[in-house]
């Protein structure tokens, strides 16, 4: 039996890289889809945008699953950026695979797209749910996975779609990066002390996941699954176990929740009329889910995949740490 042809969406990134760098690995053909290269050796490149159905057409051509993990991720900008990436592009994925006679799409979703502001403790994967969930990222990324799922078991396409929970790692510059830099220069708050418990996943943990998501996906097509470490830790002591990693001291600063998540909506309107050169420093969105509670029933997930973390927390930070002494802090 030939070796299947899998696409990779978004294998630049942290962790699609390593999706795809493990798919690789069990002799699987790869493709890897993005605006610029992977440069992931034994992975074929192919360039292009997701807004684009011609370049996604092409890209999905002949495969036989799509790993669709590329989206818009960030905490501001037009909601309009944010629909034409998350939502259009999944629908472009959708079509090519109908061009294609069909296929197994595993789509890569988030837990904030059930996220209603509110404590999440100890819940299965809720539904998503775009009128609700807090802000243009969540929103959208909500209202792709019901469209993704809505497409399950027609046209011989199979869809599942997983949620990795704040997914980290050695490399990752979106969000331990900004959390070491931040806290390095004392501009990091712990809301309401930073006692919200949350879970967090490490990168090659939630790697592992997807890709028993595509295994699994004749038993599990149809259903949704959140993927964590399944070791909820305060946010204080999530932090303070990266900037240790990095050398850096942990954040010192505290400011009440209701106050930073009323800064956050200042801010964001702030941001709208003069938008700054990087991330705003606060949104509603980001203090919400720095001051809530957020972890998950991990039960059903492990049995249906058939999937448990193999790195744990302690051993995350150990490999941080010798990422970070390869690559100080400056």
């Amino acid at each position: 039996m030939s070796a299947p042809t899998i696409l990779v969406t978004g294998a630049s990134g942290m962790l699609g890289g390593a999706v795809a760098t493990a798919l690789r690995d069990r002799g699987a053909t790869v493709r890897a889809f993005q605006r610029r290269p992977a440069g992931i050796d034994g992975v074929e490149d192919v360039n292009g945008s997701l807004t684009e159905a011609g370049d996604v057409r092409r890209a999905v051509a002949g495969a036989d699953a799509v790993i669709h993990l590329a989206a818009k991720v960030s905490i501001s900008g037009p909601e309009s950026e944010y629909r034409a990436i998350n939502i259009e592009g999944t629908r472009h994925v959708l079509d090519a695979l109908r061009a294609n006679g069909g296929g197994n799409l595993v789509n890569v979703s988030t837990p904030s797209a059930a996220h209603l502001g509110r404590a999440i403790e100890g819940l299965d994967a809720t539904p998503a749910d775009p009128e609700r969930a807090r802000g243009p990222y969540a929103r959208t990324k909500a209202a792709a996975e019901l469209l993704a799922m809505a497409a399950d078991g027609t046209a011989g396409i199979q869809v599942t779609s997983v949620r990795p929970h704040i997914v980290w790692g050695p490399g990752d510059t979106q969000l331990v990066g900004r959390i070491v830099d931040r806290a390095k220069s004392g501009r990091l708050p712990l809301l309401d002390e930073g006692m919200a418990l949350i879970d967090t996943t490490y990168v090659t943990n939630a790697a592992d996941a997807i890709v028993a998501a595509h295994d699994r996906i004749d038993d599990v097509h149809g259903e949704s699954f959140v993927i964590s470490n399944g070791e909820p830790r305060t946010v204080r002591d999530v932090f303070a176990g990266w900037c240790d990693a990095a050398g850096v001291p942990a954040p010192t600063l505290r400011v009440p929740g209701s106050v930073a998540r009323f800064a956050g909506r200042l801010i964001e309107k702030v941001w709208e009329k003069r938008p700054g050169y990087d991330e705003p420093p606060m949104t509603e969105f980001l203090a919400e889910q720095m001051s809530t509670a957020h972890w998950f029933d991990q039960r059903r997930t492990r049995e249906r995949l058939q999937w448990t973390p193999r790195v744990s927390m302690d051993e995350g930070n150990a490999r941080l740490a010798e990422w970070f002494r390869a690559h100080p802090v400056v």
